[in-house]
């Protein structure tokens, strides 16, 4: 059985989390079945090989701020 939760006892991190998720659940995942050419898994596979070409999660947060 699913508990029931009010919106007014949900913070607004809760109630934003749960507007997102309720506002990408109507269009659906465009991508879903489509399968990824072969050349682009190589050309993927290629890049994330390269450890030079990498930045960490930080680094990317420090980037944008």
């Amino acid at each position: 059985m699913r508990e029931t939760t009010n919106v007014k006892d949900l913070s607004v991190d809760e109630l934003e989390l749960l507007i997102e998720q309720k506002v990408l659940e109507i269009p659906g995942d465009p991508d879903s079945g489509l399968e990824l050419k072969e050349e682009f898994k190589a050309e993927l596979i290629q890049r994330l090989s390269d450890r030079s070409k990498r930045i960490s999660h930080e680094e990317v947060l420090e980037r944008i701020g």
